[in-house]
């Protein structure tokens, strides 16, 4: 398929470490010229669904500034473009809810909003778990729950979950488990 937008000019309007915000003037597909606003992601967006033999997974709910809400999701964070995904997803997993996984899988590769944004997700399902402490990071206040995968499908139907990384990755795993 052929890209039929043009750039004219970039600038940038905000950086820090994890975004860097542009305002691009482009020749859009149509012909016409637009402004076009977009962000930069510098890291990776991981999910990972914990699940034990019992079909049990963790969830984490935390209060989201960005929505001004309190948001139940899969454990996730951001990994560094430059590092290893699966070693960021361990990391994540740890520092949220305390569990250590011998056994991962990459389910999926997710585009959150690609109409404003380059941001990849990526989803793991983690197995063979083990307990061990959190380590929440400054920004975090998280409440971690342990349900019954079903029970964290049956909020994502009920719109308790909302955000997109999960969503995605409950649902490809449910289909993947036949649930």
């Amino acid at each position: 398929m052929k890209n039929d937008w043009k750039l004219i000019r970039s600038r940038e309007i905000f950086d820090n470490p994890w975004i860097t915000v542009k305002e691009d003037e482009v020749i859009n597909p149509g012909g016409g010229t637009s402004q076009y606003g977009h962000v930069h992601f510098k890291n990776y967006a991981l999910g990972i669904i914990p699940l034990d033999t019992n079909l049990n997974t963790w969830l984490v709910g935390q209060w989201r500034y960005t929505l001004n809400e309190y948001s139940w999701e899969i454990p996730m964070g951001g990994g560094s473009l430059e590092m290893d995904r699966l070693d960021s997803a361990k990391r994540e997993l740890r520092e949220e809810t305390g569990l250590r996984a011998g056994k991962w899988t990459e389910l999926l590769k997710v585009h959150t909003s690609n109409s404003v944004t380059n941001e990849i997700g990526f989803v793991f399902l983690a197995e063979e778990l083990s307990m061990g402490e959190t380590a929440f990071e400054e920004t975090e206040k998280l409440e971690i729950r342990k349900v019954p995968l079903v029970d964290a499908l049956e909020m994502c139907d009920s719109g308790e979950i909302t955000d997109g990384l999960s969503l995605a990755g409950l649902f490809h795993l449910s289909r993947i488990l036949k649930l």
